[in-house]
């Protein structure tokens, strides 16, 4: 839209199907989105209208609501449903507090999607072999982008906690600071959003796939979440003692009894299921524990005042308003039906049956299509549309024979 019609109010309309549309470009069957197919309000929040602060020409972004235009939120709109979720907490006096952990990697330019992806030619004129783990060296060469991403971050007004170089080749990580669920989900939104566009402006490619490389650790957007009181900013997972209170528990209860049925919705794509089936710190399970990575819950160590629950099954590909939606409505669910979970587990363990995840796409969508809870908190408009969508991605995944067929299978008798 140009700056004038935006500026004058000129309402911004689209078709219901797009935000069903799939990663290839194609659409679901009609009736997943009203047969008419017809428009919803894009509506800018005036807390996130954006100058693009990479773009030569003068731009902005405007993050929007889908509205119906009858004015209510669109069901099928991951930021509206996450906004419901953060509603229903209100409506009990409560606010929860999140903070995203986000992975990615940094690669040269990959031309050819049948090849693998290479780290980018370092100062020494080599590439990075996976020996530099939070190292704080600038031999890779990546020094100007970082810095223009720092930069940007501050026209964007993203506050960043720390960065730091992670264990994969040319893998990074950054942590954003803890806050409003929404905010943080429009953050993390606009943070993927700049590193691909700046690291485009100098030769490079961001990748946020869950396993962009073999042999190699995955990326992860791991969500850290507390609970506070809106009158008073008591975090209610801590008692006047410093001790965990029923609430901590509910709440991780609530987690453990939604983590199977919304994996689909925290792991959305082929190639997430590659990043949990080789589990190191990538943990495909619903356990619960004190500081252990190997858990799918982790409660970090931490001060009663900064108590929280670390969801690790959520990779760098989920949608973070639709994975933070899930993962505090599983929360809520567990606070309102005084859940209880199983006892934490500590050290070497084995995943019970009962608290095991699905280990492909097609089983993640099939609980998901079973699932009443999913259904009761996001509706079904929603979970069958996103059903719907993602079938719709694994059969064209199913439509490729992968080199390894070829390369092992093509030779068998």
């Amino acid at each position: 839209m140009t700056a004038e019609g935006f500026l004058e109010g000129r309402r911004l309309q689209m078709a219901r199907g797009v935000l069903l549309q799939c990663i290839m470009g194609g659409y679901p069957p009609s009736r997943f989105y009203g047969s008419d197919d017809g428009d919803l309000a894009m509506v800018a929040d005036p807390k996130q209208i954006h100058r693009l602060p990479w773009s030569q020409q003068p731009r902005a972004l405007a993050i929007c609501d889908a509205d119906e235009l009858t004015g209510e939120s669109s069901r099928l709109s991951t930021r509206g449903q996450l906004k419901t979720v953060i509603a229903r907490y209100a409506a009990l006096g409560l606010a929860p507090v999140v903070a995203t952990e986000l992975e990615f990697f940094v690669f040269a330019p990959n031309p050819d999607p049948t090849q693998p992806f290479l780290p980018p030619v370092g100062l020494d004129g080599r590439r990075e072999d996976g020996h530099s783990a939070f190292s704080i060296s600038s031999n890779n060469g990546l020094r100007p982008f970082f810095s223009e991403v720092y930069e940007c971050m501050a026209a964007l007004g993203l506050p960043r906690d720390t960065f730091m170089h992670e264990m994969g080749v040319s893998q990074f990580e950054i942590n954003l600071l803890h806050g409003d669920p929404l905010l943080l989900a429009d953050q993390t939104f606009l943070f993927k959003h700049l590193l691909k566009e700046v690291a485009l402006k100098h030769g490079l490619t961001v990748v946020c796939m869950a396993k962009p490389l073999a042999h190699t650790p995955c990326s992860s957007m791991h969500i850290h979440q507390s609970v506070v009181e809106l009158d008073s900013g008591r975090n209610v997972f801590s008692d006047a003692a410093g001790e965990p209170t029923a609430a901590f528990r509910h709440f991780i209860g609530g987690q453990q009894a939604g983590m199977a049925d919304f994996t689909a919705l925290f792991a959305p794509n082929v190639n997430s299921y590659q990043r949990l089936c080789h589990p190191f710190a990538s943990p495909n399970n619903a356990c619960w524990s004190h500081d252990n990575r190997s858990a799918g819950l982790r409660i970090p160590a931490s001060s009663p005042a900064a108590r929280r629950v670390e969801n690790r099954l959520p990779g760098a590909d989920a949608n973070p308003y639709l994975a933070i939606a899930a993962s505090l409505a599983a929360g809520l669910h567990g606070i309102e039906n005084r859940l209880e979970p199983s006892a934490a587990i500590q050290g070497e363990f084995e995943v019970p049956d009962n608290l095991s995840l699905p280990c492909t796409l097609h089983a993640a969508l099939e609980r998901l299509k079973r699932s009443h809870l999913a259904k009761e908190l996001f509706g079904a408009e929603f979970i069958e549309g996103y059903i719907a969508s993602k079938t719709l991605e694994l059969t064209s995944f199913f439509d490729e024979i992968t080199p390894w067929e070829r390369r092992v299978l093509a030779a068998q008798a």
